[in-house]
């Protein structure tokens, strides 16, 4: 796990040593245990460690393949690395470290691009292939590992988050396009586009592969469908099965590596899953940290209740943490100068807070992200099923955060336009592939909007602290399968019902029984107090009147009167407002 850039450049001018340097220096909290540099003329990466696979100098990056006349720079983690490694020495390879890294390096010099097919992990990575003058760069099918990138004519500049590309000379610009989806789909900008104009990120399950000239080609290599298999499946196979493919997804994350694991516990039925599956599957030292807030009227801060009872039952090494609002605030412009895009999930605060503290005792954490969307977690699922209208419209009265209508007077005249959200959703909805209109959502959620919301957030909030997260819920063979359950199994009793099954007997009943919780910040989303006073001061402040991307006539209305002002998932349109306009101050204009 680590932070990567690089550059290639088809001007024919070198790269430079100094703007390496200076984009390490942004990604140096994802990898502060070393780091590295290899500039070759018109090709350059650099790369800070974290070391997880092969603690020895040996798997060090960039990695030179001199022989094979490759080179590369990687971030993630390869689950299967040790069997693709005995493949290849079968095939007559010869390796001089134990890491995954050069398990990467071999497995694309022979099957090239096929390589990707047989990876099973979680990556973003460059080659540079000196036989054949090209550049190879990829990223994992679920897109959990961070890629974003610039390309001109002169060059192709790429790193793990924007702050890095921000400080070379490009194009700062809003995107429009973007602009919308951000404030409509609670935050999330899907790939290729991001809120800048002169940064773009790589598709989940795409490579590129660029020439000499700059000339660029990209395919797509994964795709899942969301339509029930060939033959007759019982609801308890699909169930079992289930439990089957969980097990080796959280099983094979814990064996991956040369330093201690733990779990992050929220006390809900996600994580405690994985909590028991480790302990089934035979770990014994299971590491476990939970974080609280305080309360604020009646939403509760912390889920201690019942991470507790998980604690208790399995005998884990626990750390629990409880923050105060008093703490919060100071801490937020931390936690949003470490965000590669701007992130309204209140969650994304207590990640960063409790990733400080995980990471004093661990490298490497696992999480429950992932289930709510593969196994129909969340509430708005059975409304959308149950709502009449067209498919958009049945999606977007339980998802998107303000409708068309409103975003026009949300923003300036020069940001408004067409419905770029409903165009991209119609576009993703059209895709074949799809037994009905709830497997389109949970494809579209599942390969898409979750890449770009809770995916991201827990990847640069974790590293922000050299924290590794890795997240069982989002194994692509558990995704595919999780894919064709029938949703009415999946929404059975409220949701979740293959895991609540699978955890019978496992977990107390009041964790499996539980009313569904999040991960609570309720300090950002009912705002009052200084939490008011410090989203005012951002949306009145002369850098968003001077940016000019809001109407000031909306702003002024919605800091009256915060509550009044709720999205269709419960979250505060003030927040989503001040984190985005608080973004630009922090990482663009400073």
């Amino acid at each position: 796990m680590c932070g990567i850039c690089g550059q290639f450049r088809f001007d024919g001018e070198k790269v430079s040593s100094k703007s390496l340097d200076i984009m390490m220096s942004k990604l140096a909290r994802r990898g502060p245990d070393s780091s590295g540099k290899w500039l070759h003329g018109v090709i350059g990466f650099g790369h800070q460690r974290l070391s997880i696979i092969d603690l020895s100098n040996l798997g060090s990056q960039p990695m030179v393949d001199e022989k094979l006349g490759l080179t590369l720079v990687f971030n993630g983690t390869i689950y299967n690395y040790k069997s693709l490694r005995a493949l290849l020495i079968s095939h007559g390879y010869r390796f001089f470290s134990n890491s995954d890294s050069e398990v990467i390096i071999k497995a694309y010099h022979y099957w090239g691009e096929g390589c990707l097919e047989r990876l099973d992990g979680m990556f973003a990575f460059a080659i540079w292939d000196e036989t054949t003058q090209k550049l190879f760069v990829a990223r994992d099918r679920m897109g959990i590992k961070p890629f974003y990138f610039n390309a001109t004519s002169k060059a192709f500049t790429f790193a793990s988050n924007s702050q890095a590309l921000l400080t070379q000379d490009l194009d700062k610009s809003i995107n429009p396009v973007a602009l919308q989806q951000q404030l409509s789909l609670h935050g999330v900008v899907p790939a290729p586009n991001t809120i800048i104009n002169g940064i773009q990120k790589l598709k989940p399950g795409t490579f590129i592969i660029l020439n000499a000239d700059g000339h660029i080609q990209e395919k797509t290599y994964w795709s899942p469908s969301a339509k029930r298999p060939i033959g007759n499946i019982s609801d308890q196979d699909y169930i079992e099965r289930t439990h089957e493919l969980l097990t080796a997804a959280v099983t094979k994350r814990m064996d991956a590596s040369d330093v201690p694991i733990g779990v992050l516990l929220s006390g809900g039925l996600d994580s405690s899953l994985i909590v028991a599956l480790l302990k089934e599957a035979g770990h014994e030292d299971i590491r476990t940290f939970s974080i609280g807030f305080e309360d604020i009227d009646d939403e509760a801060g912390s889920e201690f209740e019942y991470s507790d009872q998980i604690v208790s039952r399995f005998k884990t090494q626990h750390k629990k943490y409880k923050v105060s609002n008093q703490e919060v605030l100071p801490r937020l412009s931390e936690a949003v100068m470490n965000m590669a895009e701007p992130m309204v999930g209140q969650d994304a605060v207590a990640f960063y807070l409790l990733s400080e503290q995980v990471s004093k005792h661990t490298k490497v954490v696992l999480s429950g992200q992932g289930a709510d969307e593969a196994f129909a977690g969340y509430f708005w699922y059975p409304r959308m099923a149950k709502e009449n209208g067209s498919e958009i419209e049945r999606f977007s009265k339980h998802y998107v955060d303000r409708p068309h209508e409103e975003y026009l007077q949300t923003v300036a005249s020069q940001y408004q336009g067409e419905d770029h959200t409903h165009n991209w959703l119609n576009k993703e909805f059209s895709k074949p592939g799809a037994d009905s209109f709830i497997d389109k959502v949970f494809r579209t959620d599942m390969t898409r909007l979750i890449v770009d919301d809770p995916v991201k957030r827990v990847d640069n909030m974790t590293m922000a602290w050299g924290l590794e997260a890795r997240v069982p819920f989002m194994d692509t063979d558990l995704v595919e399968w999780a894919l064709s359950i029938p949703p009415s199994l999946k929404m059975k009793e409220e949701g979740k019902y293959p895991l609540k099954n699978i955890s019978r007997g496992l977990l107390p009943d009041s964790v499996i029984d539980r009313k569904k919780g999040y991960f609570p910040m309720p300090a950002l989303k009912y705002i009052q107090g200084e939490f008011l006073e410090f989203m005012s001061d951002i949306l009145l402040s002369s850098a968003c009147i001077n940016r000019g991307v809001f109407d000031q006539q909306y702003i002024n209305k919605i800091i009256d009167t915060p509550r009044d002002y709720m999205t269709a998932l419960n979250g505060s349109r003030l927040w989503h407002l001040a984190l985005l306009e608080y973004w630009f101050q922090i990482n663009v204009d400073k």
